[in-house]
């Protein structure tokens, strides 16, 4: 053997003991110093994770994200389904066979909905574990939306014991179908917020690997938005198939759960909303043909809010955020309101003492001026105060407005809660700055942007609820509990508390009042207005009501506006019930109605009522049961 072969065996013997030298303390460096910090990659892991990682099949089951309850702990939000998933495995038994002529795949896919051959497709393209989802009766996949399966469903797929379909809990955020819950609202991807809010993160020293990915999804509206920042969670919950590198699985058995861990979390938030109630109206403004509107219910004690609809119903599942009016809240936007307006001119002109309830006045029908006429042709003849309000009398509220201040107007609105967003709020939420719990809350006017409110043609179409003025029908709802209670105002809740996920009390939401700058109107014209009320439904435009399980009270209008060109109505009835000791208060909107129909607002508003007596009536049933 010449030199200069033992010099070429030489340098390849190095290079060999160089290379596993090199191997040695890279697996050195794996096993005692991966795991730190800086040892993390570019995806916030570190690299023992990561290998990890390429050996298993993965999928979310829970976010982490906190949830919604109502008043009585019922779901709102994440609603527990079984469902299947689909891992992109293949067994060694079942590698060496066509799928298709398996017995237990035709019986798979029947319980599926679907064929072997359209199952076999989608198992054979799978690169990441999914969900099996709900499909039309054309067969189209229903995008998130899981397949929801019985418990005899459950054990019959889990008797086929197919390694690469597993049946397991998954956490729904929101039903997939449309409702009139826009106050829960809904979430998106936003970008910006996103990098806001990793940076505020991370000026405060959080760990690379704990930052919100671009793609996560935040809280774009509803209470979702209100409360984004303390029920992101602690991380997702997920489970994971471990696999060898030819794909197939390590055990039949081998799933692992992936959570945080945090006993805390996630956080429930427990809302004043009554779903029962929610879903009933929902279904009864459905039935009664209702296309846009709105129905809040209150509570007549406390001002919580039990139910609050608006229509057109939304899908949170699928959502716009660039499209507003598809997603809007209407319970909380403000509306031309009618005659219900009148209610507000009544106090104002009794507080002032230009008028007292037998005060006489003569309507002929036709106003005189200004365009105004009243609703009944030829009028209503001579008529008291107390009866104009029972009828809606537009000749005697225009009287009353010309002979009201602009200022004594507003300032009675004020103290009533108009003008002014009322829903519940806090100074400072967690040291972080104000809390408004009614995401969208509009505030509505009396004169708006009139540039003479003290022309007499103004004053007599405000005093009516026409001209600038504007309420939503939560104010009006809330018009009728603040009545109720004496002229104080109260402050709407949607939301009384949060709780860690142990059950313990994070923070409760103590009901409080809103009084506005203006003071409260008197408790004796509080009284006064509502003794009319219920003249409204015994003699006036609300007989209609007066055969409901409760004895109520109310008061009806009517609002002309005007929509891309079109002349039309929007209905309203406020009201409570029952007469004799208040229950609940509600404000219903019908909009968009043809002058003349039938007024819907009121056939909607006694149908509620008449539910809420039939629900208590169970309730006090279900009592009696239990204590017999």
């Amino acid at each position: 053997m010449n030199l200069t072969m033992k010099k070429r065996i030489f340098i390849c013997l190095l290079l060999l003991s160089s290379a596993i030298a090199v191997m040695h303390v890279r697996l050195a460096w794996l096993q005692l110093l991966d795991g730190v910090p800086k040892a993390a990659s570019a995806h916030g892991r570190v690299t023992s994770e990561m290998a990890v990682r390429q050996r298993e099949s993965r999928i979310e089951l829970d976010s982490g994200r906190g949830r919604f309850v109502d008043a009585a702990g019922l779901p709102l939000t994440n609603e527990v389904v079984m469902t299947p998933v689909l891992f992109p495995v293949r067994s060694r038994e079942e590698s060496g066979q066509l799928l298709i002529q398996n017995k237990e795949l035709q019986s798979l896919a029947q319980l599926l909905k679907t064929t072997p051959d359209h199952l076999q497709e989608i198992h054979s393209r799978l690169q990441h574990p999914v969900y099996w989802t709900e499909q039309t009766e054309a067969g189209v996949h229903i995008q998130d939306s899981p397949l929801h399966l019985s418990a005899d469903q459950v054990t019959r797929i889990e008797g086929l014991k197919i390694s690469w379909i597993k049946v397991l809990p998954l956490v729904q955020r929101y039903a997939y179908e449309p409702s009139g819950k826009q106050w829960l609202g809904f979430l998106a991807e936003q970008p910006e917020l996103v990098e806001a809010a990793n940076k505020k993160s991370a000026d405060k020293g959080q760990k690379r690997e704990e930052a919100l990915s671009v793609t996560a999804k935040l809280g774009a509206a509803g209470l979702e938005k209100t409360f984004d920042r303390i029920i992101r969670g602690e991380g997702a919950t997920g489970i994971s198939y471990r696999m060898d590198a030819g794909h197939q699985p390590m055990s039949k058995d081998d799933l692992r759960i992936h959570t945080s861990g945090n006993p805390y979390y996630p956080l429930t938030v427990q809302t004043t909303i009554d779903l029962p109630l929610q879903n009933r109206i929902e279904r009864l403004a459905a039935a009664k043909g209702v296309k846009e509107g709105a129905v809040v219910i209150l509570d007549a004690v406390n001002g919580d809010i039990k139910a609050m609809v608006s229509l057109p119903f939304y899908n949170p599942n699928q959502v716009d955020p660039q499209n507003l009016a598809a997603w809007s809240n209407r319970a909380v936007k403000e509306a031309v309101p009618g005659s219900i307006f009148k209610t507000v001119t009544a106090a104002a002109a009794l507080e002032a003492g230009i008028t007292a309830p037998n005060e006489a006045f003569m309507c002929l029908g036709s106003y005189g001026k200004y365009g105004l006429s009243c609703w009944k042709k030829g009028g209503h003849g001579h008529i008291t105060l107390a009866q104009a309000f029972a009828e809606s009398c537009n000749t005697v509220f225009g009287q009353l407005g010309e002979r009201l201040p602009p200022a004594m107007l507003q300032q009675t609105a004020d103290a009533l809660g108009l003008g002014r967003t009322i829903g519940w709020q806090a100074a400072d939420f967690m040291n972080s700055g104000p809390l408004r719990q009614i995401d969208q809350e509009e505030s509505g006017t009396v004169f708006g942007g009139e540039a003479h409110p003290e022309d007499g043609g103004v004053r007599a179409q405000t005093a009516i609820g026409q001209r600038s003025a504007r309420m939503s029908p939560l104010q009006a709802a809330n018009l009728v509990v603040t009545l109720l209670h004496g002229g104080a105002v109260q402050a709407p809740r949607l939301v009384s508390g949060i709780f860690y996920a142990n059950g313990t009390e994070m923070i409760h939401f103590k009901p409080h009042k809103s009084p506005g700058q203006s003071g409260q109107i008197s408790a004796n014209t509080a009284a006064a207005i509502t003794e009319w009320m219920r003249s409204v439904v015994t003699d006036g435009t609300g007989r209609r009501l007066s055969h409901s399980k409760w004895h109520l009270a109310g008061k009806s209008g009517t609002a002309q506006v005007t929509r891309n060109g079109r002349a039309l109505n929007d209905q309203w009835f406020i009201g409570y019930g029952p007469y004799e000791s208040p229950q609940y208060a509600a404000a219903v909107l019908v909009q968009s109605r043809e002058p003349g129909s039938v007024h819907l607002a009121t056939e909607l508003f006694g149908e509620i009522m008449d539910e809420l007596a039939e629900m208590k009536d169970q309730a006090g049933g279900q009592r009696g049961k239990s204590l017999s």
